[in-house]
């Protein structure tokens, strides 16, 4: 007579359990999103992202040093501009003497091997909020952002950023800066390329966070539509063949289907999103006693690595690496 399997065996205490979990994760796969505003003071609480700040360079660096410490596998920068700084032009992003260089200087001179990822897209930079130049019509202009985009990488990378993140959505982008960086002598400068990043409501903390909402219209022309899947694996083999380095999905939990999609898809490293709104949810329901958020958060971790994520960017990394330790 065939006995029945009693899978109940291999779960009978946390020492077993731990024996055969299939999936791990560890600090060294999460990178920290942080905000970095120009001037001094106290950190700025941003209201939509409970224990998020925007902070002074003075402070971000020193947040560094903590997360650093808990062996986080790096920050991404996101500059909070002042909006007497934004145009339709968007040369902020090109000065030499502005947030992000100063701040990458400042990370740099302290923490040299801890690594930096630095945000490319001009709506932090605009005035009417896109990622992307307008003509007269509104309409977004692709080649004369993408000129943009890749100067602002060679920028970026003269000031030490590790890895140049455009995550604008621009055709063609990935290309154009890597030949751009090459040209430059910035040959070991990466790409993390938000590969699939879709025009998703989970944004809006985020936005909330840099004050950098669209002020008439939205992303949908050239962010991806939700409702897409194969679309995601053309925008993959595309990037991969313009050289990046690693490909991101981006919301996280709502997109693991796409995640796997790429694992199977692709041999390059995989990052995957964490956003602000996802995040916010969590803390928002564990205030209210709904949810615990730490085992909520680490639960949710898991499934980016166990859908195939290399590397998490999540507001939660410094907590998850605390309590991981």
């Amino acid at each position: 007579m065939d006995l029945p399997r009693r899978m109940r065996r291999n779960r009978r205490s946390a020492a077993i359990r731990a024996m055969v979990r299939e999936t791990s994760i560890a600090p060294g796969n999460l990178v920290m999103p942080c905000f970095v505003r120009e001037g001094s003071g106290a950190p700025q609480p941003i209201e939509s992202m409970p224990g998020c700040h925007r902070l002074g360079i003075t402070d971000l660096v020193e947040r560094a040093r903590e997360w650093s410490d808990l062996g986080l596998a790096g920050l991404a920068l996101f500059p909070v501009t002042p909006d007497s700084a934004k145009t339709a032009d968007a040369m902020a992003a090109l000065d030499p003497k502005g947030l992000v260089p100063r701040a990458l200087d400042a990370l740099k001179t302290a923490l040299p091997d801890f690594p930096t990822f630095t945000d490319l897209a001009l709506d932090p930079f605009t005035d009417h909020g896109h990622d992307g130049l307008q003509d007269s019509l509104g309409r977004i202009q692709n080649d004369p952002t993408v000129e943009i985009l890749a100067r602002m990488a060679a920028l970026h990378a003269e000031h030490g950023t590790d890895f140049v993140c455009p995550s604008d959505m621009m055709d063609g982008r990935v290309g154009a800066i890597r030949s751009h960086l090459d040209a430059t002598g910035h040959q070991d400068t990466g790409i993390l390329a938000y590969t699939a990043k879709y025009a998703s409501a989970f944004y809006g903390p985020f936005r909330d966070a840099l004050d950098s909402a669209p002020k008439k219209g939205d992303k949908k022309t050239y962010q991806m539509d939700p409702a897409n899947r194969r679309e995601a694996l053309l925008e993959a083999d595309l990037d991969e063949a313009e050289g990046a380095d690693i490909l991101m999905v981006k919301p996280g939990l709502p997109y693991l289907d796409i995640l796997r999609d790429l694992r199977e898809r692709t041999s390059l490293p995989l990052a995957a999103y964490h956003v602000s709104g996802e995040y916010a949810m969590l803390r928002a329901a564990s205030e209210r006693g709904w949810i615990d958020y730490r085992s909520c958060l680490l639960e949710s971790l898991v499934s980016f690595r166990r859908a195939g994520a290399n590397v998490i960017f999540t507001y939660g990394a410094a907590d998850a690496a605390r309590w991981l330790a």
